[in-house]
C-alpha cells in the first residue's frame, strides 16, 4: 500500500511538474489544493444537513411554484408509508398494525409506523357491531390493514385518526387555547391587503385607495417587525387593525381581475395547510418517539440493576427448581423487558390472594435485561410468591432450528378504528381502539413449560385487583385458550383478509392481556405446529401473526366473563370509574402506558401504588417522582 500510494504521488507530482513545464496557464499548486479543501468541506457540510433535513421533514415544505395541494378528499399517506394511498369515503373504515420495533429505521426516512390497537371488550346489551370486511395489504411491505365499516364520521377526524391513531385522542385531550389572536389577526389582514394591493394598483381610478392599502400594509409589517406576541403590541394597534379593515372592505367592493387575487388566495390556504400538516407530523413524530423511548429512570434502573447483580451475584434457583415445574402449583407467565412493569404485575397479583405460597410466576424475557431482572427479584420479595427470572435467549428447545437465535417478542397490538350509522341509529364517533395478540414467543410455551398442564398468561400491562384463584376452576370444556373476546370484530367478517381457511365465521376475535392455558390440550391440539404452518404460507413478517392466531385457536377459545378485565386504560381518556374499580384486572392496552410521562395521570395512579416508593434504586433514578 506505501508502495503504491508512493508511486501514485511521484506520478502526479511528475505530471504536475510537466504541466508546469509545458503549459503557461496551469494552476498554481497551493491554489488547486485550495480549490479541493474547498469542495471537501461543502461536501462534508451538505452531508449532514441533508439527513437533518430528511429527518425532520422539511424536504416535505420543498415544492415548486406550481405545486397543487393534494386534495381534500382523499387519505394523504402516513408518513409517507402507504404505498398505495387510497380515497376515503363515507363507507370505509380501518384497521391498522404498529410495527413499533420499526420506528427508529422509520424515522430515519421520515416515516413513522403506524401505532398499535386493542380494543376494550363489548358490554352486553349493546347493539352489533358494524360490518368489517378486511382486505390483505396491498404490498408485503405495507404495515397496514385495510378493513371495509360502515360509518359515518367527519373528514378531519377520521383522516387524524387513520394516520395517526392514539396520538389524535391524546391531541385533543391536550388541546391548549390559542394564544396571541391579535398577532394571528394581523398576519391574516396583511396578507390579504397584498393580495388585493397589485390588483387595485393598476386602475388609475382607485389612486386613492391604492396609497391607502400601501399604507396600512407597511404600517402592519413595521407593528409585526417589533412585535411577536399580543403582549408586545402597540396599544393603538386596534385603530390600525380596523383602518386596514376598512381599506380591505373598500378593495372587495372594487370590480377587479380575480385572477391575481384568487392565486394569493390560495397561495396562503397552501401555506396554511402545508404549515399545519408538518407541525402534526412534528408532533406525532415526537408522541411515537416518547412511546418508543425508555424512559431515562428506566433505563438507569436497569443499568445499576445489571451493575450490582455483576458485583454479587446471587442464584437461589437451583434449589428452587423443583417448584418451578411443580404442576400442582399456580404457574403465571409474564413476557417483559421492563423490569416495573413485571413487578406490578406480580406484586398487585399477590397482594389480592390468600395463598401467595402456592404462586409461581415465570418472567420470560432476553438477554440485555435477564441480569436486571434477575437482580431485582433476588433482593425483592413477594410474600410467599416464587419468582423465576427466564432468559429465553438461552433456551434450548427440541424444536428450534440449531444455530439460530431465539428472540423475545411481546405481544402485538392492532390498532382498530370504526364507528356506525344505520337508518335506526344516530351516526357515533369513529372509535379507536386496541387489539393485542399473542407472539412468536408465546407459542413456545409448550416446549418452555414440558412438565406443566396448565399456565395463566399476564402480559406486563395489566394491573391486578382481585383473587385470580378461581382462574384455576374453570371448566374450559377441552378448549386451550381462555381469553376474553373482542366481537366488534368477528372471524365471518375478515374473510377477504384471512381467505378461506375460516371454520366459524361468527366466532369472535380475541384478546391478550390475561388468558388461561391448557398445555395439554395445545399439544393434543398443535397449535404451536398450525401456528407455524400459517406462519410460512402467510410469509408476510409481523403481519402474520395476527391471521396466524386468529386462524390457529379457531374453535380453540374459551370465553371468559367480560367482568374479569376491563381494558382501554392506556388510550381512552374517557373510561367510567365505578366500572374500573369493580374489574378484576385492568389493561393498559394501547399506546400510553402507565409507566411513560405519557399515560393518563387519572389512571396511572392504580399501576404506581404497586410500587415501593422506599426503594432505594427507585429513589436514586427518580421513578418515584
Amino acid at each position: 500500500m506505501k508502495g503504491g500510494v508512493g508511486g501514485g504521488g511521484g506520478g502526479g507530482g511528475g505530471g504536475g511538474g510537466g504541466g508546469g513545464g509545458g503549459s503557461s496557464y496551469a494552476l498554481h499548486p497551493k491554489r488547486r489544493w485550495k480549490g479541493f479543501v474547498v469542495a471537501v468541506l461543502g461536501l462534508v457540510i451538505l452531508s449532514m444537513l441533508v439527513p437533518l433535513i430528511f429527518l425532520l421533514g422539511l424536504h416535505n415544505g420543498f415544492h415548486s411554484s406550481g405545486y397543487v395541494s393534494e386534495p381534500r378528499n382523499s387519505v394523504p399517506r402516513s408518513f409517507d408509508h402507504y404505498s398505495n394511498p387510497r380515497t376515503w369515503n363515507q363507507s370505509e373504515g380501518f384497521i391498522i398494525k404498529d410495527v413499533t420495533e420499526s420506528l427508529g429505521k422509520e424515522a430515519g426516512n421520515g416515516t413513522i409506523v403506524e401505532e398499535a390497537t386493542q380494543v376494550s371488550p363489548p358490554k352486553k346489551g349493546l347493539s352489533a357491531p358494524p360490518p368489517v370486511v378486511l382486505k390483505p395489504p396491498s404490498g408485503t411491505n405495507d404495515t397496514k390493514i385495510v378493513a371495509e365499516v360502515i360509518e359515518s364520521v367527519g373528514e378531519s377526524e377520521k383522516i387524524c385518526e387513520l394516520k395517526f391513531g392514539s396520538y389524535c385522542l391524546w391531541r385533543q385531550e391536550h388541546r391548549e387555547d390559542t394564544k396571541d389572536m391579535i398577532v394571528k389577526k394581523l398576519k391574516d389582514r396583511l396578507f390579504v391587503a397584498r393580495a388585493y394591493y397589485p390588483s387595485v394598483a393598476k386602475l388609475p381610478a382607485h389612486d386613492k385607495l391604492s396609497r391607502e392599502l400601501k399604507q396600512n400594509i407597511q404600517e402592519l409589517e413595521r407593528v409585526l417587525s417589533e412585535a411577536s406576541t399580543d403582549a408586545e403590541l402597540p396599544l393603538q394597534i386596534r385603530k390600525k387593525l380596523s383602518r386596514m379593515e376598512v381599506a380591505i372592505t373598500k378593495a372587495k367592493s372594487v370590480t377587479l381581475d380575480c385572477n391575481n387575487v384568487d392565486k394569493k388566495l390560495r397561495q396562503i390556504l397552501d401555506m396554511t395547510e402545508d404549515e399545519a400538516d408538518f407541525h402534526t407530523r412534528q408532533s406525532a413524530f415526537l408522541y411515537q418517539l416518547a412511546i418508543h423511548t425508555t424512559p431515562k429512570s428506566h433505563h438507569c434502573l436497569s443499568m445499576r440493576l445489571t451493575v450490582e447483580y455483576f458485583k454479587s451475584p446471587l442464584d437461589m434457583e437451583v434449589q428452587q427448581h423443583e417448584k418451578y415445574m411443580n404442576s400442582a402449583l399456580q404457574h403465571y407467565v409474564i413476557f417483559s423487558k421492563n423490569v416495573l412493569a413485571s413487578t406490578v404485575v406480580i406484586n398487585s397479583t399477590v397482594m389480592h390472594t390468600e395463598e401467595s405460597g402456592n404462586q409461581v410466576f415465570h418472567v420470560l424475557t432476553d438477554g440485555q435485561n435477564y441480569f436486571a431482572m434477575k437482580q431485582w427479584f433476588s433482593r425483592n420479595t413477594f410474600r410467599e410468591a416464587m419468582v423465576q427470572v427466564v432468559n429465553i435467549e438461552d433456551l434450548s428447545l427440541d424444536h428450534h432450528e440449531e444455530g439460530t437465535p431465539l428472540g423475545l417478542s411481546l405481544p402485538l397490538e392492532f390498532r382498530i378504528s370504526y364507528g356506525s350509522a344505520t337508518n335506526n341509529l344516530p351516526t357515533l364517533p369513529m372509535r379507536t381502539e386496541y387489539l393485542s395478540i399473542f407472539s412468536h414467543s408465546h407459542y413456545l410455551l409448550p416446549e418452555i413449560f414440558q412438565n406443566l398442564k396448565k399456565v395463566v398468561i399476564l402480559d406486563d400491562d395489566i394491573v391486578v385487583q382481585q383473587d385470580l384463584s378461581a382462574l384455576w376452576s374453570i371448566n374450559m370444556e377441552g378448549k386451550v385458550n381462555g381469553a376474553i373476546e373482542f366481537c366488534a370484530v368477528r372471524l365471518g367478517q375478515l374473510k377477504g383478509y384471512l381467505g378461506e381457511k375460516v371454520v366459524d365465521g361468527n366466532s369472535c376475535a380475541w384478546m391478550s392481556g390475561l388468558n388461561i392455558i391448557d398445555l395439554v390440550s395445545w399439544r393434543e391440539q398443535n397449535v404451536t405446529g398450525k401456528y407455524r404452518r400459517l406462519i410460512q404460507e402467510l410469509s408476510m413478517g409481523e403481519e402474520s401473526a395476527l391471521q396466524a392466531s386468529l386462524l390457529s385457536f379457531q374453535d380453540l377459545v374459551f370465553a371468559l366473563d367480560d367482568n374479569w378485565v376491563f381494558s382501554g386504560l392506556g388510550h381512552n381518556y374517557n373510561l367510567n370509574t365505578q366500572a374500573i374499580r369493580r374489574a378484576a384486572v385492568l389493561h393498559y392496552n394501547g399506546n400510553m402506558k402507565p409507566w411513560l410521562e405519557l399515560g393518563i395521570p387519572k389512571y396511572r395512579k392504580y399501576w404506581k401504588k404497586f410500587l415501593n416508593p422506599d426503594e432505594q434504586y427507585l429513589t436514586e433514578c427518580n421513578v418515584n417522582r
